[in-house]
């Protein structure tokens, strides 16, 4: 048997299944070729229909360690009281935290179907706000931790300087955020100088509009490697809207829009309140809008104009933001069923005959692959072979077409849509477990017992 050719009974291609389909790999993990309708003879075969591996456009990976830790009624509560919890939590975390509990992100990412992350980084600074002696410290924690879980990673070293709008000073509970330019430019060089050595795409990622003045918006722009991926938090609170009209009198898609490069190379993170008129201007620029649909309704930060959105062209991918849920399965279902509540109907973002499972799953896939500057997000050659398989042993799966099997992980009562995922044509999860998830999950529990009683 000829370990770089697959089998699968059928595959999701493009928007539409395909049986028994052939995939050649070569030995870096590309797709270099792919039949139809052929016999298994030759090759592995995948135990269940086959879809791309989504990409996680968006996590902050230590919030997976504050689960469960904000349900208490705080005042009139509201994404900016969740941030005074997040920002006391972190605190906690030294560099031995930080990587324990971003590998258990990791690995339940892999599980859930991710096979590549955008992590939105930026917790630079030790306890005391004071730089590590290796002003990369934290990051190289975050690279350990995706080399070894497997998952492929986009590192977004954030700047973020201010508390508000205008250069308002950092709070005190901010300090571990904020690095000088100096220091800031140094981790950006560090950290693309090692990119190709840990097969890590490094982009940069200006916090938000209200985290930077547009002075250092610029530098950091200027600090960015070549065709780097660049992410921006906009428009995700109300507040946020009132705040830098106030400021500038201009909405914040609007400002960012008529004052920075936006291009392909953006991912604008949330746009929950961009109008109407932001959402075809975004579309129009080519940038991604990466929607983090169960994080933004656990914070309550409203719900994003998506079918305007997918009309006007613009392309979308998911990510998981605070980890409290990691399922991209989960992500589009809240996706949808956002759109649903807003306006009455049903299959809200499917298109033409298309159902509305794939048509999610295929732009999401898609868009997350453009997010994070990696050739990933399609079964097609020349893309790396991340692949999904579904169990068909799950109850709500079991004897589905793969077109329904789809549609029945998503918006069934699947608990354990995933049997086994395959990163670069390897398989890193057999029967629903990470290959490392025990040793993950030890270390994860021994650090959950120290920083929580500390």
């Amino acid at each position: 048997m000829d370990p770089s050719r697959f089998h699968a009974p059928a595959a999701l291609v493009g928007e539409s299944w395909q049986r028994d389909v052939r995939i050649d790999v070569d030995a870096r993990g590309f797709i270099t070729a792919l039949a139809f309708g052929v016999a298994p003879e030759g090759c592995e075969r995948l135990r269940g229909p086959v879809i791309p591996a989504m990409s996680n456009a968006h996590s902050h990976a230590f919030q997976r360690a504050l689960v469960g830790m904000t349900g208490r009624l705080v005042g009139e509560d509201s994404f900016w009281t969740w941030r005074e919890a997040m920002y006391a939590f972190v605190a906690r975390l030294d560099p031995d935290a930080l990587e324990a509990v971003t590998a258990q992100a990791y690995v339940e990412m892999v599980e859930a179907g991710y096979a590549a992350v955008a992590e939105f980084h930026y917790v630079h600074a030790d306890a005391d706000g004071r730089p590590y002696a290796n002003v990369a410290e934290l990051a190289h924690r975050v690279v350990a931790a995706a080399q070894r879980t497997g998952i492929a990673l986009t590192l977004l070293p954030v700047a973020y300087a201010h508390a508000g709008f205008g250069g308002t000073a950092p709070r005190p509970l901010q300090k571990r955020f904020v690095l000088e330019r100096a220091h800031y430019e140094a981790l950006v060089a560090q950290l693309a100088d090692t990119a190709a050595r840990d097969d890590v795409v490094v982009g940069v990622a200006p916090h938000s509009l209200r985290a930077v003045t547009p002075a250092l918006l610029h530098q950091v722009l200027d600090a960015a490697p070549p065709d780097a991926p660049i992410h921006i938090h906009v428009s995700e609170q109300r507040r946020e809207v009132a705040d830098c009209l106030a400021w500038s009198g201009q909405r914040p898609v609007d400002w960012l829009l008529d004052h920075a490069p936006v291009d392909a190379r953006w991912a604008l993170v949330h746009a929950t309140h961009a109008d109407a008129r932001e959402i075809a201007r975004i579309a129009a620029s080519g940038a991604t809008v990466v929607l983090a649909p169960t994080t933004e309704g656990d914070l309550g930060d409203g719900t994003f104009l998506a079918e305007r959105y997918v009309g006007c062209g613009g392309a979308l991918a998911i990510g998981s933001d605070s980890n409290t849920i990691i399922d991209p399965f989960a992500e589009l279902r809240q996706l949808e069923y956002s759109q649903r509540i807003a306006t009455g109907r049903r299959n809200v973002l499917a298109h033409g005959d298309v159902p509305v499972g794939a048509a999610l799953w295929a732009a999401a896939a898609a868009g997350g692959a453009r997010a994070l500057a990696r050739p990933l997000g399609s079964i097609a050659t020349g893309r790396r072979a991340d692949l999904v398989v579904l169990d068909v042993d799950e109850p709500a799966l079991a004897e589905r077409a793969p077109d329904a099997m789809l549609e029945a992980a998503i918006f069934g009562p699947a608990r354990r849509p995933v049997r086994d995922v395959l990163i670069g044509g390897r398989m890193v999860v057999r029967d629903g477990r990470h290959v490392h998830r025990d040793a993950v999950f030890r270390a994860w529990r021994a650090t959950l017992a120290r920083i929580l009683a500390a």
